[in-house]
C-alpha cells in the first residue's frame, strides 16, 4: 500500500530550550546575590569607589535584589546626588544587559512560537497564543508607554522585567528611553531616603520632588495608555 507524501510539519528555527541558559544564569545569579548579602557587596562596593558600585548594584540587579534597597544603599553610602547617579546609572546597565539576553535567546522562540503552530500543545492552545501575539504586536507599537508605566509601578523586580522585556517585540530604543524616564524619580527618591536615613538633617524638599515627579508622569502615562486603548478599539470598530 502506497501513502501520499507527508504533509510538512513547519518547525522552529529557534530550539525551544534556547532560554534554558539563561533560566540557569538568572537563578544563578539570584542564589549567589542573596548568599553574599546584598548590603555587604554594597559596602565592599563603597570602600573601592563609586564605579565598583555601580557594578555591584548592576549585579544585584541582574540578580533579581529589589531596586528599592539598591538605591536606599546607594544612598546611605554615597549621599544624596552621588547616590541617585550611581543608582540610575547601575538601573540603565542592568535593564540593558538584561534586555540583550533575554532578546539573544528568548525572543527567536517566542517569534518562532506565534508564526505558526509548531507542535501540538501549541494547536490546542490557539486562543492563547492569538493573546499572546495581540498583546507582542501592541509591545512593539507602544513599547515606550509599555515600558515607562511597568518602570514606574514597580510590579516585578527590575531585573526580571528587563529579561522578560528583551522577549518581546518591544524596540530596543523604545525600551531603553522607557526604562531611563520611568527609573529616574524612584532612583532619586530612594537614594534620597537613603542619605536622610543616616543624616536626618538632609531630609527636605529634595527628596520628596523626584517621587512628586514620578506620581505626575506615572498618572500622565496611565490616562495616555486609557486613551490610546480607547482610540485603538474604535478603530477596530469601524474595521468590522
Amino acid at each position: 500500500m502506497t501513502l501520499g507524501p507527508e504533509r510538512a510539519t513547519p518547525r522552529s528555527r529557534t530550539p525551544w530550550w534556547r532560554p534554558v541558559p539563561l533560566i540557569v544564569a538568572v537563578a544563578g545569579l539570584a542564589v549567589t546575590g542573596y548568599a553574599l548579602s546584598p548590603h555587604r557587596i554594597a559596602e565592599s562596593a563603597a570602600s573601592i569607589g563609586p564605579f565598583a558600585a555601580v557594578g555591584a548594584a548592576t549585579f544585584l540587579l541582574l540578580a533579581l535584589v529589589p531596586r528599592t534597597i539598591v538605591s536606599l544603599a546607594c544612598g546611605a553610602l554615597f549621599g544624596f546626588l552621588s547616590g541617585a547617579a550611581i543608582a540610575l546609572s547601575a538601573a540603565i546597565a542592568a535593564a540593558a544587559i538584561g534586555f540583550a539576553a533575554g532578546r539573544w535567546l528568548v525572543r527567536g522562540v517566542v517569534a518562532d512560537r506565534l508564526r505558526g503552530p509548531s507542535n501540538a500543545a501549541w494547536r490546542r492552545s490557539d486562543k492563547l497564543r492569538g493573546g499572546v501575539a495581540r498583546l507582542d504586536n501592541w509591545l512593539s507599537r507602544h513599547g515606550l508607554l509599555a515600558v515607562l508605566v511597568v518602570r514606574l509601578v514597580p510590579i516585578a523586580p527590575f531585573g526580571l522585567v528587563s529579561y522578560c522585556y528583551g522577549g518581546t517585540g518591544v524596540r530596543t530604543r523604545h525600551y531603553l528611553l522607557g526604562t531611563l524616564i520611568g527609573a529616574a524619580p524612584s532612583a532619586a527618591t530612594w537614594a534620597g531616603i537613603g542619605a536622610a536615613a543616616i543624616d536626618p538633617a538632609r531630609v527636605g524638599p529634595l527628596t520628596l520632588l523626584p517621587a512628586a515627579v514620578g506620581l505626575c508622569v506615572s498618572t500622565a502615562a496611565a490616562l495616555w495608555w486609557r486613551a490610546s486603548m480607547r482610540r485603538e478599539a474604535r478603530q477596530d470598530k469601524r474595521v468590522r
